[in-house]
């Protein structure tokens, strides 16, 4: 299935479509580093208020050299940490990533969690041309828990080095192996193996977050506990999620984001956004999952009135989903929807609009979700550890690296074929850990990790429901970056971590 996760692979880096950047500089750079390759640390001292407490911190960015069997320096994993002064071993800290693969920390550490955030519109509309505000960040989680951000190879700064092979690494078991080896390293450089601890991400990273935990809590070292995951945009069933002709799952999961965005955009109506994504899901896993199991045998009156009722959710026509066979791709319905005004809708946050080349065509021509966002935050990360943190690198920061494309899906030695589903590592996690607990936090408006897929894949077997706790928001895959979206976040972030 050359297929589903390669296409997975692409469409998730840090959610958003594969871009290209300038990485071939990064390959040439890595390949000139010698084998005894020496790490960089900078650290400065800083301050500021967070959560309402004035707090003095370390901010540290530095190298975490990999080494082989043999001895020999194969990568370079760059953290960025921000740890209270002075410091105490008893507090929380909290290790987080962004997704991709191929996704650096950029989302997470200047539009959420970071001590400084780039100010950009969180309105829908784009973030135009710099310069870019970058302004201290109240929200950021100092008071309560140290944070640790932590770039994978491929991703931000961190990068491969001399003759190391990228399969060794680009995987998810590869890379949940590897980030639990820095987490390890960074607990016992700093002092820290019995802090309180958490770990988080979003999107792709929180199938790293699940496969990471499954490295430190059962398989490779079995020796790390968590006292919490933080799932933000959350995806961990890859199968039932993937838009692939023949799966009736991704059509019913796909249901209540359509809603939401079709009452957003005028073309449904309902009391509120909570009450018409409730009934889009009840609808959607009952008679509209029966109905599309009945394949092509769901015909006369039936047919027409799960027609009807889905005309009323999508804000589409009859006629269309019919000629749709009342199922309707992502990628159509960001077209669709908007088409009689001549605007596309956002896959990251479908509050977003674009204006296409023409409205002709049945897929839009880029995400205005994406493009519209993308430079401010490339612009600030730079901005924030070259000249800010004071680190010094040749290489260019990967936003959106392009390492999805070599990534290896295989899981439990399944081969790519198999059903790529994470959730069952923190369904064991949970079980063998009574103190763990889970945060899933989740954007009304994101087609890339949508909520009502999180929600299935996290009801099934093996899970304990009574410790999870969801969290939406009125945004998209992004959350942050609407202030009042950025502001419940990190109070609901907060409240998870006190609540230990």
């Amino acid at each position: 299935m050359k297929s589903g996760l390669s296409l997975i692979a692409l469409a998730l880096a840090a959610a958003v479509p594969a871009i290209v950047h300038a990485q071939d500089q990064n390959d040439k750079a890595k390949a000139e580093k010698p084998a005894d390759y020496e790490p960089q640390i900078r650290t400065t001292k800083l301050s500021g208020t967070f959560g309402g407490q004035r707090v003095n911190y370390a901010a540290t960015i530095g190298e975490t050299i990999i080494r082989n069997k043999d001895g020999v320096a194969e990568v370079a994993v760059v953290t960025t940490s921000y740890v209270k002064e002075p410091r105490d071993p008893s507090r929380p800290v909290t290790f987080l990533f962004n997704g991709g693969p191929g996704s650096g920390t950029v989302w997470l550490m200047m539009g959420a969690f970071g001590p400084k955030r780039v100010a950009i519109p969180g309105t829908g509309v784009d973030d135009g041309a710099p310069p870019y505000p970058i302004v201290d960040n109240p929200d950021a989680l100092m008071d309560v828990t140290d944070v640790v951000f932590i770039d994978p190879p491929g991703t931000g700064f961190s990068h491969l080095i001399g003759k190391a092979k990228p399969e060794d690494y680009y995987g998810v078991t590869q890379d949940a192996k590897l980030v639990a080896e820095v987490i390890r390293r960074w607990l016992g450089d700093n002092g820290r193996w019995n802090s309180p601890k958490y770990l988080g991400g979003e999107s792709y990273g929180t199938t790293r977050t699940a496969a990471v935990a499954h490295q430190l809590m059962n398989a490779t070292y079995n020796d790390v506990a968590f006292n919490g995951l933080i799932l933000i945009s959350t995806v961990l069933d890859f199968a039932a999620g993937a838009d692939t002709p023949g799966n009736e799952l991704s059509p019913v999961t796909n249901l209540p984001s359509m809603a939401v965005t079709a009452l957003y955009h005028g073309k449904a109506s309902a009391a509120s956004v909570e009450a018409f994504a409730e009934e889009a899901r009840q609808w959607a896993i009952g008679p509209y999952a029966t109905a599309l199991l009945k394949g092509q045998k769901l015909q006369g009156d039936e047919r027409a009135a799960i027609r009807r009722e889905l005309a009323r959710f999508t804000g589409l026509s009859e006629t269309y989903l019919e000629q749709a066979d009342l199922r309707v791709t992502p990628a159509r319905f960001y077209k669709e929807l908007l088409r009689d005004r001549g605007l596309t809708v956002g896959r990251l946050d479908s509050r977003y609009t674009g204006k296409d080349y023409d409205s002709a065509g049945e897929t839009p021509d880029n995400d205005p979700s994406f493009y519209g966002i993308d430079a401010s935050y490339t612009a600030a990360i730079n901005s924030w550890l070259r000249d800010g943190l004071g680190f010094k690198t040749t290489l260019e920061y990967q936003s959106i690296g392009r390492i999805g494309g070599q990534w290896d899906w295989r899981i439990g030695g399944r081969d790519a074929n198999a059903y790529l589903n994470v959730t069952p590592y923190i369904g064991q996690a949970m079980r063998e850990n009574s103190g763990l607990r889970v945060l899933v936090a989740q954007g009304w408006y994101d087609f890339a990790t949508p909520f009502f897929a999180a929600e299935y894949a996290l009801s099934r077997t093996g899970i304990p429901q009574d410790r999870i706790t969801y969290t939406y928001y009125g945004a998209g895959h992004m959350m942050y970056i609407r202030d009042d979206d950025r502001r419940k976040l990190s109070e609901d972030v907060r409240a998870f971590i006190r609540a230990r």
